[in-house]
């Protein structure tokens, strides 16, 4: 799901949907991606790293730890954007300690009140957590793989300490992420995991309408003027039933699923196809991922908007925080992991 808030000078940026190899685009990897000792200016997203295996090739951000880019063959696999620019639309990043909204970012937890900072001002929201925005640093890597840390102290309305890292691997089946999170702080602290990548059959804006989708999800959220869920429905029979690939046409998506339907190893794996079924794009999650938003990029800058469907894994529902809703429980010392991953078809 799109943040509400934009980022100056997206709305004049052009989508690259071509090789992560344009001159120019990414900088080397290892140390020497680190600009901190040139004169020019430092990308928003800070120092890149890139990562390859066979016909794979990522970009990694310093900041946030996110996802810039992924190509196949050349091909992009995922929305990248040019690394002078933030991203669009939250493309790529990382969300925790929760993902999506707490209405008024107010919670509950062990029988305190807690106010987090209002980061979505046009709805009164918290939105995505903290660390999408926070540096990352690099504690491994090598030429397929590449693993970031960050130590999240306290934050408005998060008295918690937590040790995070998120590892990036490219193989054979593609791009396969892992987000871990240790509560190192004397506290119980609750958590969640998202991640906010679109798929793209690199075909530029509007190129979502003649795409097909196929999800394995039986319900669907329906939300409020102000995106926090309001019940729970059957997707059958509506505009969000894609348990059977179909066309996405002029559907809007802004929507969360669960009721994931797995294979014998837990994944739940979702599809992005072109209408003649020459190319394809799929993301899976592990199964302690229950949750899926899936968002259609309407409301995005006009050079990413609808060029590419947001499918972002999530731990928990949004307004989970105020709810309780599969919010985890890490008590001091507690270790937890999330994988999800994307690959060509």
């Amino acid at each position: 799901m799109a943040d509400a808030n934009r980022i100056p000078g997206t709305d004049t940026a052009s989508i690259d949907t071509a090789s992560s190899d344009t001159p120019g685009g990414d900088t080397p990897r290892s140390g020497r991606n680190d600009r901190s000792e040139r004169s020019e200016p430092l990308a928003p997203t800070g120092p890149q790293q890139v990562i390859e295996y066979g016909d794979y090739r990522a970009v990694l951000t310093g900041v946030g730890a996110g996802l810039r880019g992924l190509s196949h063959r050349g091909r992009p696999l995922v929305v990248k954007y040019p690394a002078e620019q933030a991203p669009p639309g939250g493309a790529g990043q990382l969300l925790a300690p929760w993902p999506n909204r707490v209405r008024d970012g107010r919670y509950g937890f062990d029988g305190h009140e807690q106010q987090l900072d209002i980061s979505e001002p046009a709805n009164h929201n918290a939105s995505h957590g903290f660390v999408r925005w926070l540096p990352w640093r690099v504690v491994a890597e090598d030429a397929a793989s590449v693993r970031f840390g960050l130590r999240l102290y306290p934050m408005h309305g998060y008295p918690h300490i937590l040790e995070l890292t998120a590892g990036y691997q490219l193989g054979e089946d593609g791009l396969s992420v892992e987000v871990a999170a240790r509560n190192v702080g004397p506290t119980p602290a609750p958590y969640g995991i998202g991640a906010h990548p679109y798929l793209t059959l690199g075909r530029g804006p509007g190129s979502v309408d003649g795409a097909v989708l196929e999800l394995p999800a039986d319900t669907w959220i329906p939300v409020d003027e102000r995106l926090i869920p309001v019940g729970r429905e059957d997707v059958s029979g509506t505009a969000y039933d894609f348990r059977k690939a179909r066309p996405i046409g002029d559907t809007v998506l802004d929507t969360a699923y669960t009721g994931l339907t797995r294979d014998r190893d837990g994944r739940a794996t979702v599809r992005l196809t072109s209408g003649d079924g020459g190319r394809g794009v799929e993301l899976w999650v592990g199964p302690e991922i229950g949750w899926l938003q899936v968002y259609s990029g309407d409301g995005l800058p006009a050079a990413y908007r609808r060029a590419g469907v947001a499918v972002e894994p999530m731990s928990c529902p949004p307004n989970a925080f105020a709810t309780g809703e599969d919010v985890l429980r890490l008590e001091p010392g507690q270790r937890v992991a999330h994988r999800w991953g994307i690959r060509a078809l």
